[in-house]
């Protein structure tokens, strides 16, 4: 079955997500923004309820992003996102991985922060814990579309295990042709998560036409950035049918 992502922006969406069918959820803060790093409060908020929940756990993603806007970050920037990456790693404070994307001023990949921070989740993660997720994430959709196709390979080449991306496009139903070429392409190497827009409504396309095996929502209804389970959970029915 593939992979259902709930982007989650509070601890409340949190647990709807681990109550309603979603496979893994990507903690943020800030919808508005397009999503920021989390607080440990509300992490620590989830992981309580977790303790005395009789659901089983699902993987947390966290999100590194020091801001809003674009993806150029300044060294002081880089600098609080390793900060971060440390705070999310410590003794005691468990996630299965973690979201970022880091850009150059021409708009490609940058290189070598990237690695930077690769280095930086992998040394603080001790040898008796699994490797961390490391996903790019929708800063990949700024890339120019000519340059996809190799922005992709660079990602496989840096070692991410994932790409969260509408192809492009305003939404992942209207990137869905590039969606399909990209999941073609990575031919299994690389997780493409398919983002931007993922709703009920369309998932069953989106998944017909493009083949992947990872769709992420924040499964939002309407006003406010509390995820509805009903949503959750015809998001969860659509993958399993």
């Amino acid at each position: 079955m593939p992979l259902l992502e709930i982007a989650t922006f509070n601890a409340q969406s949190s647990i709807l997500a681990l109550t309603h069918g979603a496979s893994r959820i990507e903690l943020c803060a800030n919808q508005s923004l397009g999503g920021t790093t989390p607080s440990l409060d509300t992490l620590a908020t989830f992981k309580s309820h977790l303790s005395t929940s009789k659901c089983k756990p699902i993987p947390i993603n966290v999100m590194i992003r020091p801001r809003g806007g674009d993806f150029v970050f300044s060294r002081e920037e880089i600098t609080q996102m390793k900060k971060d990456i440390a705070m999310f790693s410590a003794e005691g404070v468990h996630v299965d991985g973690f979201v970022f994307g880091v850009l150059t001023s021409e708009g490609k990949i940058d290189e070598v922060v990237c690695r930077e921070l690769l280095d930086c989740i992998h040394s603080a993660t001790s040898k008796h814990q699994k490797r961390k997720n490391t996903t790019f994430h929708r800063a990949f959709d700024l890339i120019a579309p000519s340059e996809m196709d190799s922005a992709l390979e660079t990602l496989i080449s840096l070692g991410f295990t994932s790409v969260l991306t509408s192809g492009g496009a305003a939404s992942a139903f209207e990137g869905r042709e590039v969606l399909a070429r990209l999941v073609r392409q990575a031919a299994g190497r690389i997780e493409v998560i398919v983002g931007g827009g993922v709703r009920s409504t369309n998932l069953e396309a989106l998944v017909r036409e493009t083949g992947a095996q990872a769709y992420h929502s924040s499964a939002v209804i309407g006003e406010g950035d509390v995820a509805s389970g009903e949503e959750i959970e015809r998001l969860s029915a659509t993958l399993k049918s």
